[in-house]
């Protein structure tokens, strides 16, 4: 009996992504700012001081800026990050052939909760949440956690995946194909930085990325002197984590490291601050410094290895009789 009410529930998928503007003109950049800038969980202001000084003086200095550089990076089909999502959600989907595989973005569209409600309302018994980003932060995860408790839908919660072999594997695999092809004097593993209050406040990031660069290091035996951690894409005059990526590429060049690889496990997918932020302006940075070769390890993007992992934590999440609902 117990067995025939497993085979009628229906297994549900949600890949979640930041998110991306609709297109790369500046309205529709202000307006995906707008939605993320406002969201306590990213920028931890009160609300009365940051709106007023968000409104006035951020989007509209803003706005046109990270406009150009979205024009800079978008292609054909739209924001590298959508389309990459979108691959990911179809490659996953194959090899969950049983399952309503989806994906949504914690701002703009599609609406994390409008697509809970619909997989609830195809028939979705039990669903898994899984953010696209290895590390927990509460600057990622906790406008999707509290979005997903906003919907009242039960779902399983995947909060990091970092820490999983099978990914350490994928990522060491990724990191030794780019090292293999040139003479590296250093090799810098370059997070999204938070603000540091956030890990004062016990926010585990910090710890998840050294561990990150700790276990993949062991993994590929690589030199510790050449290796290094850093932290990019600062927003604000706070102080967030250090240090910060454009320092150490010119300290490096100082020191006379001039060939450098990036690695960015903090990023699944291109995106900005991949396309824009390193293949452009740290790079530049790089070279000004007297930096001469400056690589960088192709995020996972849709790849088959990286597609099979997320199948893979995404069915053992439910492998347990009934499945399990972290999140409400």
């Amino acid at each position: 009996m117990g067995d025939e009410i497993m085979t009628t529930q229906k297994r549900g998928l949600l890949l979640v992504n930041l998110g991306s503007p609709v297109s790369p003109l500046t309205k529709d950049v202000r307006a995906y700012l707008q939605e993320f800038l406002s969201d306590q969980h990213v920028v931890t202001l009160p609300k009365w001081f940051w709106q007023p000084l968000l409104r006035g003086i951020i989007l509209p200095m803003r706005s046109w800026r990270s406009a150009t550089f979205y024009q800079h990076m978008w292609r054909k089909d739209g924001s590298p990050l959508v389309i990459y999502t979108q691959k990911m959600q179809e490659k996953v989907q194959k090899r969950l052939p049983n399952w309503d595989v989806r994906y949504a973005m914690t701002y703009g569209q599609p609406d994390i909760g409008e697509t809970l409600h619909d997989m609830q309302n195809a028939g979705d018994d039990q669903i898994v949440v899984l953010p696209l980003f290895p590390q927990y932060t509460q600057s990622t995860h906790g406008g999707i956690i509290q979005q997903v408790r906003d919907s009242g839908v039960k779902v399983a919660f995947i909060r990091h995946f970092y820490q999983q072999p099978q990914y350490v594997k994928i990522l060491a695999k990724q990191v030794d194909a780019s090292y293999q092809k040139g003479d590296y004097d250093a090799v810098v593993f370059s997070y999204h930085g938070i603000p540091s209050a956030m890990v004062k406040h016990g926010d585990p990031y910090l710890k998840e990325c050294r561990e990150t660069t700790a276990a993949v290091t062991k993994l590929l035996k690589l030199p510790h002197d050449k290796v290094s951690m850093a932290f990019q894409s600062k927003f604000g005059p706070a102080p967030w984590l250090k240090p910060y990526l454009k320092n150490t590429l010119m300290q490096l060049a100082a020191m006379g490291k001039r060939n450098v690889l990036i690695v960015t496990p903090s990023f699944v997918e291109d995106c900005l601050e991949t396309i824009e932020e390193n293949d452009v302006q740290n790079y530049q940075t790089f070279r000004a410094s007297g930096g001469q070769v400056f690589d960088a390890v192709p995020p996972m993007n849709a790849s088959d290895d990286f597609c099979d992992f997320l199948a893979t934590i995404s069915a053992e999440e439910l492998s347990d009789v009934g499945g399990r609902t972290s999140e409400n």
